[in-house]
């Protein structure tokens, strides 16, 4: 079965003044939809389609998030990621989280300022292209970054939340002031809610 590029979770709209309509119609019609398409097609030449994306991810993985990968790797991780992004956004997000997962955030980073500035510092640091994470690393919270379209979950670690960091995330918003962006993704964006949902599931 095909993996399908799923509508946005919210209006083109939805995200102004932090993300624009022009920035998330290119890059959720073009290169998001690119990613997809590329990804079923190699993923049918591979014998593959059947597959979870998931599985296709893990199974397709070279084993060093810094070197490069298979087309048909960079294709999936970035069909998922994109996925996974837009639903880390909602409009009126971001402030601070509530009940467990602030409890969990407090335990592991020691508050949620921490946190935040771990998060950023990771989107910032990011050389080039790629995303920076929460994750749930054998229990714990962690905040990484990978490059390019690598994912957690090739390394077994369970995605909670992501920004994405490629320029044509922000470029058309904030041209070249990365912390501008990210910024506002932590303080306006972030689905908490969506990302409390990922933490109960693994637990």
């Amino acid at each position: 079965m095909a993996y399908e590029l799923a509508p946005l979770p919210y209006d083109y709209k939805a995200l102004e003044p932090h993300i624009s309509s022009g920035t998330l119609e290119f890059h959720h019609d073009k290169h998001h939809a690119a990613y997809v398409n590329n990804y079923n097609k190699m993923a049918a030449e591979q014998g593959m389609a059947d597959k979870p994306i998931e599985e296709v991810i893990e199974a397709s993985f070279n084993g060093d998030a810094a070197k490069s990968q298979s087309g048909l790797f960079n294709n999936a991780a970035q069909a998922w990621n994109h996925t996974f992004y837009w639903n880390c956004m909602k409009p009126g997000g971001g402030g601070t989280p509530t009940g467990a997962l602030l409890d969990k955030i407090n335990a592991d980073f020691g508050s949620y300022d921490a946190f935040k500035e771990q998060f950023v510092t990771a989107g910032t640091t990011q050389f080039g292209s790629g995303w920076a994470w929460l994750v749930l690393d054998n229990g714990t919270l962690k905040i990484t970054k990978t490059p390019d379209g690598v994912n957690p979950l090739a390394m077994g670690q369970t995605p909670l939340l992501t920004m994405d960091v490629w320029e044509h995330a922000y470029y058309l918003d904030y041209q070249n002031r990365r912390p501008d962006y990210e910024k506002a993704f932590i303080e306006n964006l972030v689905n908490w809610d969506f990302v409390a949902q990922n933490l109960a599931a693994a637990a």
